[in-house]
């Protein structure tokens, strides 16, 4: 049975919401939960019955989210630490943190350890498009701020393969996030990465802005600099709508009616839009699935982020990065 280490202290409403995301996993998943922090705290949420399904591991430090992600290596005692080491030494098969992306990110990549021919690992994660059903897989959204073309390329194969292997999707179309459509847009990185994308069979060309949303693409390729402001610009953009429309509705009667007729159709593009509906973003080209979820995460999204950890650990998808990263270095 797979086995998930979970950072249960390092959300920002302390592990209340972590606890009762992994109950209502265990509720719907065959799954070992390692709940990792300070037992004293975790062990009174978790109700009688359930030894045989949830162990504990001791971690009395809590890195915090203001804190340098450097100093990770240096707090031995912290959760996120010693759940990664859990996922290092063989005891969890996966690690699911809500806690400081950054050390999250740092440690994974230090303890756990790269995939063979994978300088940089990125974070991924998917993006709602109009398209009923249909998202957007967009990397690197934070973890490398400044990237080389064969950065980009690499970021193009590993979703490549998590395409195929997680989304289902055989022949996903990449595309790489420019300032416009035409092959010579971009700045000097994007060019030189232009010209090694095309090497690879799915790649259709640059992409712009309005593509993460129209679904015309599967993939969108950039560094994390401009992929975090993107998911940053984008939860912004969601949230405001939400309360434009919520103050216009209040403003007027007929708006009113309008909206309760229209109750089913808010509900679906609220779980469109809905973070909680994805969990958490893969950390791509380390050696053990990692799934870094937001600070604030409900427990719907841990669940869902222990889903994708679960998915993710049954898959070939690390097989298939070392694979086609080996075959373009040939």
């Amino acid at each position: 049975m797979i086995k998930i280490a979970i950072d249960a202290m390092g959300g920002d409403f302390g592990p209340a919401p972590i606890v009762e995301g992994v109950l209502q996993a265990l509720s719907e998943a065959s799954f070992e939960a390692i709940l990792v922090g300070k037992r004293a705290e975790i062990e009174p949420l978790v109700p009688k019955g359930l030894e045989s399904r949830i162990s504990y591991e001791e971690a009395s430090d809590v890195f915090d989210m203001d804190e340098m992600a450097t100093d990770a290596l240096k707090r031995k005692d912290s959760s996120i630490y010693k759940a990664i080491e859990l996922v290092r030494n063989g005891s969890a098969d996966a690690v699911v943190s809500a806690g400081h992306s950054g050390a999250t990110m740092s440690l994974a990549t230090l303890r756990i350890g790269r995939l063979d021919g994978v300088s940089r690992p990125p974070i991924a994660t998917l993006m709602p498009t109009i398209i009923r059903g249909k998202k957007t897989l967009v990397l690197d959204v934070g973890a490398n701020v400044d990237c080389k073309p064969e950065h980009l390329f690499e970021f193009a194969v590993m979703s490549e393969a998590y395409a195929q292997q997680i989304l289902r999707i055989q022949k996903p179309k990449i595309s790489l996030l420019s300032n416009g459509e035409e092959d010579c847009k971009g700045n000097e990185t994007s060019k030189a990465a232009f010209e090694l994308l095309k090497k690879m069979d799915n790649f259709v060309g640059n992409a712009e802005g309005n593509q993460v949303f129209d679904g015309s693409v599967d993939i969108i390729v950039c560094d994390g600099f401009v992929g975090n402001i993107l998911l940053k610009t984008a939860e912004g953009v969601s949230g405001a709508i939400s309360k434009i429309i919520k103050r216009n509705i209040k403003e007027s009667a007929i708006a009113m009616i309008g909206a309760v007729l229209l109750k089913r159709v808010f509900k679906k593009l609220k779980n469109d839009v809905d973070y909680d509906e994805y969990g958490g973003a893969p950390l791509l080209g380390v050696k053990k699935c990692t799934i870094i979820s937001h600070g604030k995460s409900s427990p719907k999204a841990i669940k869902n982020a222990i889903f994708q950890s679960i998915k993710f650990s049954q898959s070939n998808i690390n097989e298939q990065i070392i694979s086609k990263l080996a075959s373009y270095n040939q």
